[in-house]
């Protein structure tokens, strides 16, 4: 009957079956261990130095974007202030997964307690939906600077900035809250290996005593809602723009449009893309690893590179960085 699975997953099955056959009290799972990428000791010596360094230019990036924002005066419209919560989003994104992926890659068996995975599932989905908002939120900024200009202070007030963001981080963590609720009061007994490198809630949700379909329905819903939506309001913010930037008669001023919208085309690319390819993809090879490694890029390189295409690709952050260095220089 388990001929085909792995020995470890077969004894934890078997653990699992003795426990509903006997009619004992289901054992009551404190720790879990997270499996991570199953490769050798030097790979898995390698990739430690290469998510390190990866984890401090994502600090170092999102930081000194979070920093230029807050001292230069001139990095203090709307579409600033959307960017420094999402560089808040990305710090976070990254603080809450990358260092217990490290620490396993150092240590493969050392646990993670049950509230410790429960409080990485929360924020992970938290930082998820938030940072899909803030997206949506960001478009919307585009949308106005471009089609509207002559009532962009009057629509993008700071009051409306203030409550647009205040939904996005309380929508994310009321969905999250939702998951929450359901996975609590799910038993879990036996097999207490992760195949992850962070407790992603499907891969936690394999584990449980009892049967997860509404928990996975909830999830499959919640991800779609939240990809699906908001990838339609930035299609169509974005569609109107591109008539706005038809009608624009100098190439000159085309271009300054574009300009103040590539950054941000470049991160929902990243973003959605990614997203995407999880939920629809890969229908080849081993899906589960695969999936793994595309949460990987979404949780590590995603924050890293966010900061790089802002600082990259925007003049405007580009200049306030220059103003900077030159003031510590004549200092």
């Amino acid at each position: 009957m388990f001929k085909h699975f792995p020995q470890a997953f077969r004894l934890g099955e078997l653990h699992y079956l003795f426990h509903r056959e006997m009619g004992g009290n289901q054992t009551s799972v404190t720790e879990f261990i997270l499996l991570g990428f199953p490769l050798s000791p030097g790979i898995q010596m390698l990739l430690f130095g290469l998510f390190s360094l990866f984890f401090v230019f994502t600090l170092l990036g999102n930081g000194l974007i979070l920093g230029l924002i807050w001292l230069d005066s001139r990095l203090h419209p709307p579409m600033y202030f959307f960017l420094s919560h999402l560089a808040i989003v990305d710090i976070a994104y990254a603080c809450n997964t990358v260092p217990q992926m490290l620490v396993n890659l150092l240590k493969p068996d050392k646990p993670i307690s049950f509230a410790g995975c429960l409080t990485q599932t929360f924020l992970f989905l938290t930082f998820a939906v938030t940072e899909c908002l803030l997206l949506v939120v960001m478009s919307y900024d585009r949308f106005v600077a471009i089609c509207h200009p002559l009532r962009y202070s009057a629509i993008m007030s700071w009051r409306v900035c203030i409550t647009l963001v205040l939904t996005s981080w309380i929508f994310g963590v009321f969905l999250s809250l939702v998951h929450l609720v359901l996975f609590l009061p799910l038993p879990f007994c036996g097999f207490q290996k992760v195949n992850h490198f962070f407790c992603e809630i499907m891969a936690v949700l394999k584990l449980a005593c009892v049967d997860t379909h509404i928990n996975e329905i909830v999830v499959l819903a919640g991800a779609i809602s939240v990809l699906v939506g908001p990838l339609s309001s930035i299609v169509i913010s974005y569609m109107c723009i591109l008539c706005a930037i038809l009608r624009i008669q100098s190439g000159e001023g085309q271009r300054k449009a574009f300009s103040t919208c590539s950054s941000h085309l470049c991160v929902v690319g990243l973003f959605y893309g990614t997203a995407i390819i999880m939920y629809v993809g890969p229908r080849y090879g081993n899906p589960k690893e695969q999936k793994k490694y595309l949460l990987l890029f979404h949780s590590l390189f995603n924050p890293m590179l966010n900061p790089l295409i802002y600082s990259l690709r925007n003049k405007e952050v580009k200049a306030a960085l220059k103003r900077m260095l030159e003031k510590e220089r004549m200092s």
